[in-house]
């Protein structure tokens, strides 16, 4: 693991403390920005989530989805838990918690704009970090790439219904064109970039795709805390008034990501999995594409919004979560 995921709860919160202060000292300035969008996507966000995702995609080898037949046990879990359980999951823990328990506390628009950016999460498997939690637990590294691989294919099809699905189920508007608009702008478009590039790159050398990708991989550290910084400083406002909204948001998202993980690991247990191929299994089903969400919630909801704060609320519990998780997967590998 790098110097960037291993503190990647610093950087975000470092992040949302630059957020904070700037949104505060300089609310005219985030205004501006606010103001530069079209068909309600903000240009300046597109940009940097461009430069978040782009290197990931290239990183995704679809050679390896030829291989989809072989052990076809694990691929199966991490599909009907991706796709059949965890949105769903997650729409339910948003609704119990902020319609219900934590309804004495906030108004009911915040409210309906946490669940809507909760269930971004949880429509949006994870891509790239699983390839740092499979190489944590020693997981099969060409058998993860053909589930990130075949999972991201669906999420072409399977990302806009569900969330479409879900986000009117709990009684929030959907604009589906600005919805279709950012799957196309943050699905498609960069998986096509990506083969593109790394159909270019292999024909040069074996080593000219991880080159490139190193390269640029310094820009998208840079792409997320300039989009975490942006985020919290038109939320500034909001969170010097009302501080524990971020612990709010922080206990679904938590629930919701060990209950998966159990829900998965339980499943590969079912399975017989071999530990090389569980593990990476469950942790792909239980991580989050959070650079979508983000994209995507900004898209719909708006950048101030309680949407899109609850998406960046994941990138924070995200990584020490996870991190606990693969230490409970290493703990439960059979003694070699």
């Amino acid at each position: 693991m790098g110097l960037f995921e291993r503190y990647l709860t610093l950087w975000v919160a470092l992040g949302i403390g630059a957020g904070v202060g700037l949104g505060l000292l300089t609310p005219d300035t985030f205004q501006a920005i606010a103001a530069l969008e079209i068909a309600h996507v903000n240009l300046v966000v597109a940009v940097l989530i461009w430069v978040m995702i782009y290197p990931m995609m290239i990183q995704i080898d679809w050679s390896a989805v030829k291989d989809v037949g072989k052990k076809p046990r694990g691929l199966a879990l991490t599909l009907v838990v991706n796709w059949l359980i965890k949105p769903f999951t997650m729409a339910a823990l948003g609704v119990l918690f902020f319609h219900y328990l934590f309804a004495p506390w906030v108004d009911p628009q915040s409210a309906s704009e946490y669940i809507a950016g909760m269930i971004l999460l949880g429509v949006a498997p994870c891509t790239a970090m699983v390839f740092v939690w499979s190489q944590l637990v020693k997981g099969d590294a060409n058998y993860t790439l053909v589930q990130v691989s075949v999972n991201d294919l669906v999420m072409v099809f399977a990302f806009a219904p569900i969330a479409a699905f879900l986000l009117g189920v709990t009684d929030i508007t959907v604009p589906w064109q600005t919805l279709l608009l950012s799957t196309v702008l943050y699905v498609v478009l960069p998986l096509a970039a990506g083969m593109a590039t790394r159909s270019m790159l292999a024909r040069r050398s074996d080593h000219a795709v991880a080159e490139f990708v190193a390269r640029l991989k310094p820009w998208s550290v840079v792409g997320l805390i300039a989009t975490v910084v942006l985020l919290f400083g038109f939320q500034a406002e909001t969170i010097v008034a009302k501080p524990l909204i971020i612990g709010l948001i922080a206990i679904p998202l938590m629930l919701q990501t060990y209950g998966i993980f159990f829900i998965s690991w339980w499943g590969a247990r079912l399975l017989k999995l071999p530990h090389n191929i569980a593990g990476p299994a469950c942790l792909i089903g239980t991580s989050n594409f959070f650079e979508l969400a983000v994209a995507v919630a900004i898209s719909l909801f708006g950048l101030n919004s309680g949407a899109a704060l609850a998406t960046v609320v994941g990138v924070l519990v995200e990584v020490p979560v996870m991190l606990s998780l693969v230490w409970l997967v290493n703990r439960a590998r059979p003694a070699e």
